[in-house]
């Protein structure tokens, strides 16, 4: 690994090599470097980012390029052990680790989650099944929980006294509640907590070394602050299936193992490519979008629009009608695979293409609008890939 100081806009830029060496090597990352730098300078400008790091994987090789810093009041810069909060892109680790329990016989996505919630029993959220839950189709669970669900009690109860607005199945309404139960009743599928499950199986079994759901000390000064509106130093607080939801913090590097075992997961135990294979089903249509297993799904090519719809602001807090794929569409290589994260002070977007062999993440330790991130990702990819049209910057 060789580090390459690059600067632009202001912002001092490392963009570290791995895996690629020799003159061809170093042109071919010149020219993604002056790429990224393109994107990376005007977006951290535009949305007041202090610290960003872009992850990119192309045919086997990765690349991964270093801005601004992790810690305004340290001068911290941010590395490749850097840790971001992904916010909401958990839900696909989330997702595969249910996955995972069903490869390995200890659920089906036909159960009811009353099997592992007993308490459940008789509520109108046992009428749900686990892949409801899994895909914000139990009838309407909200985004978040109300307020006054601080504890797993008070869980419990609030999930016993919900009342859809919906049939299971029919709509589809993004939920941290629903996928949170989900990842939680599998660990109780699997006998584990949560929590040591991703941390001492599905990480360690993915090659993960800098990813975690509680940073542990001996990481701490790797772990980046994020920067509220008003530009305040915040990190994500402690809530109600935090981990299940949004609560794995990671280095971009790290996201780059994941991303290149999404798209070839040979090297990986038969239950975990099972598991892989899973989250990239697709079980409906809506707006231009397939829903898999906390994975969005796009036909490729896609156009900018396209993403740009499908993770608008509406997609989020909105009910929509669906299309069912009956049966379930199997997964599919050619196709754009992405996922938005937030928390209070991070953002982050990832995006891949098995077909390509080509993926991206973009880690920011400030929350901007997910359309900066898309437009952004996009023309990487579209500079890595002449099948998608080059976008303009803006």
């Amino acid at each position: 690994m060789r580090n390459i100081p690059q600067s632009t806009f202001g912002f001092l830029a490392a963009a570290s090599l791995i895996l690629v060496t020799g003159a061809h090597a170093a042109e071919q990352e010149d020219g993604l470097g002056r790429v990224v730098d393109a994107v990376a300078g005007p977006l951290m400008a535009k949305n007041d980012i202090s610290g960003m790091a872009i992850a990119v994987t192309a045919k086997g090789k990765r690349y991964v390029f270093n801005y601004g810093v992790a810690s305004k009041a340290s001068g911290q810069k941010v590395t490749d052990a850097t840790l971001f909060e992904i916010g909401s892109v958990s839900k696909t680790f989330t997702a595969t680790l249910a996955a995972y329990a069903e490869a390995s016989g200890d659920l089906s996505f036909a159960d009811s989650p009353s099997k592992f919630l007993p308490e459940l029993a008789g509520s109108r959220l046992a009428e749900a099944s686990m892949l409801d839950l899994g895909t914000y189709m139990a009838g309407g669970l909200p985004l978040q929980f109300p307020d006054e669900v601080t504890d797993h009690k008070k869980m419990v109860g609030y999930y016993k006294n919900w009342k859809p607005s919906y049939a299971p199945g029919t709509r589809r309404l993004y939920s941290n509640p629903s996928i949170g139960l989900f990842g939680y009743a599998a660990a109780q599928a699997m006998g584990w907590p949560f929590d040591d499950l991703m941390q001492q199986k599905l990480f360690p079994a993915l090659g993960l070394s800098h990813s975690f759901i509680t940073v542990p000390k001996n990481e701490a000064d790797n772990y980046a602050y994020g920067y509220s509106k008003s530009g305040k130093a915040v990190r994500v607080s402690p809530g109600v299936l935090d981990s299940e939801a949004y609560g794995v913090k990671m280095s971009a590097s790290d996201m780059l193992g994941f991303i290149e075992a999404n798209m070839n997961a040979s090297g990986l135990d038969d239950p975990l490519q099972a598991a892989i294979a899973a989250t990239h089903v697709g079980y409906y249509k809506v707006a231009g979008m397939t829903q898999g297993l906390g994975w969005e799904i796009y036909a490729y090519p896609t156009d900018l629009e396209q993403l740009l719809a499908g993770n608008a602001t509406e997609m989020t807090l909105q009910a929509h009608e669906i299309e069912k794929l009956s049966p379930p569409r199997p997964p599919v290589n050619d196709a754009l695979f992405n996922k938005t994260g937030s928390t209070n002070g991070f953002g982050a977007y990832v995006a891949f293409v098995p077909s390509q062999g080509i993926g991206v993440a973009l880690f920011a330790n400030k929350n901007y609008p997910n359309s900066e991130r898309v437009k952004a990702a996009y023309r990487i990819l579209a500079a890595l890939d002449d099948q998608l049209p080059a976008a303009s910057a803006d």
